[in-house]
């Protein structure tokens, strides 16, 4: 069997990245991530985004384009996030996680990112700040 892919969502609304804390399993219990999940056999990354937020936060999304990289989670599982655009709902915690934050640029290290989520929400961030300056564009969401 090969390599299973966990596609995450760095998820953006007027500026701010979404953030989820872990509930489960207790060894990540309390630490932060882009939220997201496994893709399904077949699925490709876009759906698995689209589906494990619905499932997870309640909310739709656009997915935009894939960050570069890959990052090993536990053994047989990679990470891959993409950014998407939040285009309606209100994100609440409905699976996994007990708490969630729209984090500023200025703030987003103010949480306890897992490890492996670390060097995505940098290039979030790098991208977001690019945006904000205009040297690259951030679609905006059209709801809420």
């Amino acid at each position: 069997m090969g390599v299973r892919v966990v596609v995450g969502g760095a998820v953006f609304y007027r500026g701010r990245l979404l953030a989820a804390r872990r509930s489960a399993p207790p060894e990540l219990a309390g630490r932060w991530e882009l939220p997201g999940g496994k893709a399904e056999p077949g699925e490709t990354p876009r759906e698995t985004l689209v589906r494990e937020l619905r499932e997870e936060l309640g909310v739709e999304v656009e997915p935009l384009e894939p960050l570069p990289g890959e990052w090993a989670l536990k053994p047989g599982y990679v990470l891959r996030v993409w950014t998407a655009a939040l285009r309606s709902g209100e994100p609440r915690p409905l699976e996994d996680h007990d708490e969630l934050r729209w984090l500023s640029p200025d703030r987003v290290d103010e949480v306890d990112w897992l490890d492996e989520d670390r060097p995505a929400v940098a290039e979030a961030m790098r991208r977001l700040r690019a945006a904000a300056t205009g040297d690259a564009g951030e679609t905006r969401p059209r709801t809420p």
